[in-house]
């Protein structure tokens, strides 16, 4: 049992003859063709010796990292114990097939990728599935830690009836993040497919008990911008978006995997009261209290009221103490320290000054791209170390690993040297 602070370290188109002739002012057209009028992207387009496309390998890096980087964002004050409740649209609208093999489909897969993305970043949080359909909210799940038990009671309720309705999963997902305890950050994500919701009363009255409640709620889209949507995301600070396709769908739904910024009301340090359980043995038959059976093997005992549960983390059912293990708390310990950007070699022939450059990667030994060199692809340095790296290293570190390699091994060397 230990106290922890909390604080900051800181969708075929069918394409036709407008009638735009080349000399046409670029005032006269529309805005979408002054867009694609400037960018030019035909013209990247080039054939190598076989007649095929010529993929830039380079440039699709490049914005691969830039997207990575908004992503990011600043170093700011986060939250990592998180409740979110996921409200997915499961109405006749999810069933359209203008995404394969339909809306709710490809929304299912998302959402099973997010889960898991979730709990690796998040591994002191919990998440809820709701289903908006037939014109109610459904609880599927509540609040638990477990990935698992998400995506099994979500792959064996893929049916979409009915007309979803926005104001009760609102009010569905409210009544039980109002219950949590002061530090958690309590946050809504809607995945929504229809055009309309059918509400029993006012839902602008349910998006300010919302924002009373200090609830941040964000919304992808399927098929259009939604004015209520969007309303609902201006006044308690989250994020709407619309996708475009299948890719993009997932890109904006992992986007709120990582933990947000931490709203003004709570960005003040509070002292957690948390309990490090110890597991039970295999051969014990112990009372679950969180299912509320008798259970043989396993689990684990609260320090304080020495009473079982089955997964970690959790709150005990029976005096309230939040059980972590201590793998859990430090692997929440990236996101007050993430790794610094990588920056780019432009220059490959004389980086940073130096006469020469490192052929191979420092993280995975693979040969880096050279002036003149067959190996194509960006050289990435880390500003502390200025150990160079390869693009796969680069995402490895920064989404998965949260260390960089060269500054470890430079911090190994220097403790050596210090004894």
């Amino acid at each position: 049992m230990m106290d922890m602070d909390e604080r900051e370290v800181p969708l075929q188109l069918d394409f036709e003859d407008d009638g735009v002739e080349e000399d046409e002012p670029m005032a006269d057209r529309g805005a979408f063709e002054r867009q694609y009028a400037d960018e030019r992207s035909w013209e990247e387009l080039q054939e190598d010796e076989s007649g095929m496309l010529r993929v830039d390998v380079a440039q699709q890096q490049r914005q691969h990292r830039k997207r990575m980087s908004a992503m990011a964002g600043p170093r700011i004050q986060r939250g990592i114990i998180r409740y979110l409740f996921v409200l997915l649209d499961f109405s006749r609208a999810a069933a359209e097939m203008d995404l394969r093999p339909s809306r709710m489909g490809i929304v299912v897969d998302c959402v099973e990728a997010f889960v898991r993305e979730f709990f690796d970043q998040n591994p002191l949080s919990h998440l809820g599935v709701i289903l908006l359909k037939d014109g109610i909210a459904h609880q599927l799940t509540d609040l638990s830690g477990s990935p698992e038990t998400h995506i099994r009671a979500l792959r064996s309720n893929m049916e979409s009836t009915g007309d979803a309705s926005i104001q009760n999963g609102l009010d569905l997902a409210r009544g039980y993040l109002t219950q949590i305890p002061s530090y958690g950050h309590r946050e809504v994500l809607l995945v929504y497919s229809a055009l309309s919701t059918i509400d029993p009363g006012d839902v602008m009255e349910t998006v300010q008990e919302c924002k009373k409640a200090n609830i941040r709620c964000s919304v992808v889209g399927l098929s259009a911008e939604i004015y209520i949507c969007k309303l609902l995301c201006e006044q308690t600070g989250g994020m709407y978006s619309v996708a475009t396709n299948e890719g993009h769908l997932k890109e904006l739904i992992m986007e709120h995997a990582p933990p947000p910024a931490a709203q003004a009301e709570m960005s003040v340090a509070s002292l957690v009261r948390m309990g490090f359980p110890q597991r039970g043995a295999e051969d014990a038959v112990a009372l679950c209290a969180c299912h509320r059976e008798v259970k043989m093997g396993g689990g684990y005992t609260c320090p304080r009221c020495k009473a079982r549960v089955c997964e970690l983390p959790t709150q005990c059912h029976i005096c309230g103490l939040t059980l972590v293990s201590s793998p859990h708390l430090a692997r929440s310990y990236h996101h007050l320290f993430p790794v610094s950007p990588f920056e780019e070699v432009e220059n490959l022939a004389s980086a940073n000054g130096r006469q020469s450059l490192s052929k191979s990667c420092y993280g995975c030994l693979q040969e880096l791209p050279t002036p003149g060199g067959k190996v194509k692809g960006v050289r990435l340095e880390c500003p502390r170390c200025r150990q160079h790296f390869c693009f796969d290293c680069d995402n490895y570190i920064h989404e998965s690993l949260h260390n960089c390699p060269g500054c470890e091994s430079n911090s190994v060397i220097l403790s050596q040297l210090s004894q």
